[in-house]
């Protein structure tokens, strides 16, 4: 059984901008220039406002006023992240100092008036550091990836799916136990996402702790019962841990959302097989063989079924079921004419029977076998 691939989206993830700042007369030209880029989407409108806000930092008083920083700040950051292809042609280190000033206004102890425009810088300077890790995820550096992304971090660190891009570039590069940590850390809220359960069971899984990768799934479908992957990878590992009393409770809605699916059929039939419940794993091999009639493990595992319960019963319906078994046995070997196993037990239920006939056959087809 397999879920779906998760692969991260390589894309920028726009915040929610605003520039519904509040405003001196001094600073009124700066915030209409920003409002008119915001209605435009002109870049002559940003441009503008650079040319403003620069033009009121005429002297060091200016330098050192908090509320003209921030302004400057906002139209900085904004240039830093709208023009991504530097159109406005500012020099090679715009950006980083940039960030600098936001550093000094967020270490300022007065910048609480200004928590809108800070918040609004920060998540400019985050996403100009989102930006570049892609660019690195998509050249396979994911080492430069993991530093920018924790750059961006230091600036949005609300923004949880940054964690999900640290685990990704992290497994990439197979540091899975830093993976498997951030990926955790992403389902602590209840508001988690399908993708990030499923890579965070993975990641475990991958590091052989399949019994944390069994909580982390067992956590998800707490939150997201419908989720039909997440289900799949629960039954998965029950399945491959041969754990059929845990594989039982999951079967009839595993059944249900996959009704045309053998190996789903057939992983049912052998997990009622295995708990004694035969008229249930019966039906389940026999879909598993209408959906498939070539593949050979429910044709086998059907005759073995048969010959068990004709071992358990008596008198004619004995007979039936051996009868059965032998059918369908002799069907798995059509199909597998070379398994050993089969062949042993299609001689069991023909010594069972006394068909010598057929024992000989088998006893020949053996020996080239396994000579």
């Amino acid at each position: 059984m397999t879920g779906r691939k998760v692969i991260l989206p390589l894309l920028i993830l726009l915040f929610i901008t605003s520039f519904a700042f509040g405003q001196t007369e001094e600073l009124k030209n700066v915030v209409n220039n920003l409002a008119f880029y915001k209605q435009k989407q002109d870049l002559k409108y940003l441009s503008n406002a650079k040319k403003s806000v620069d033009s009121v930092m005429k002297t060091h008083t200016d330098s050192v006023n908090l509320e003209k920083n921030v302004y400057k700040t906002v139209v900085y950051s904004s240039i830093a992240y709208i023009d991504s292809l530097n159109k406005l042609k500012q020099p090679d280190n715009f950006f980083d100092k940039t960030r600098s000033d936001l550093d000094k206004i967020i270490a300022d102890k007065r910048n609480y008036k200004y928590q809108p425009e800070i918040d609004y810088c920060r998540r400019c300077i985050a996403n100009v550091f989102l930006r570049k890790g892609f660019e690195y995820m998509r050249i396979s550096d994911y080492n430069n990836a993991i530093q920018t992304f924790q750059k961006a971090h230091k600036y949005a660190p609300e923004f949880k799916n940054l964690n999900a891009y640290i685990a990704y570039a992290n497994n990439r590069l197979g540091n899975l136990l830093i993976a498997a940590k951030y990926y955790s850390d992403l389902l602590k809220t209840d508001s988690t996402k399908a993708e990030y359960i499923e890579a965070a069971s993975n990641t475990y899984k991958s590091i052989g702790d399949t019994s944390k990768a069994l909580q982390i799934l067992q956590k998800g479908r707490k939150h997201l019962p419908d989720d039909k992957y997440l289900l799949l990878d629960e039954a998965n590992i029950y399945s491959n841990k041969r754990d059929y009393q845990a594989l039982e409770p999951l079967l009839a809605q595993l059944l249900d959302e996959n009704p045309n699916n053998e190996m789903i059929a057939f992983v049912g039939a052998n997990c009622y097989d295995h708990l004694n419940k035969f008229d249930k794993a019966e039906s389940l091999y026999l879909r598993a063989i209408e959906l498939n009639g070539t593949d050979y493990d429910p044709v086998y595992n059907l005759g073995i079924l048969y010959f068990k319960t004709g071992i358990l019963k008596h008198g004619e319906d004995s007979k039936k079921d051996i009868a059965r078994a032998g059918q369908w046995l002799e069907k798995a070997n059509e199909i597998s004419p070379n398994d050993v196993k089969c062949l042993q037990l299609l001689q069991l239920v023909y010594t069972t029977t006394g068909n010598q006939d057929q024992i000989d056959k088998i006893n020949t087809k053996l020996k080239l076998l396994t000579n």
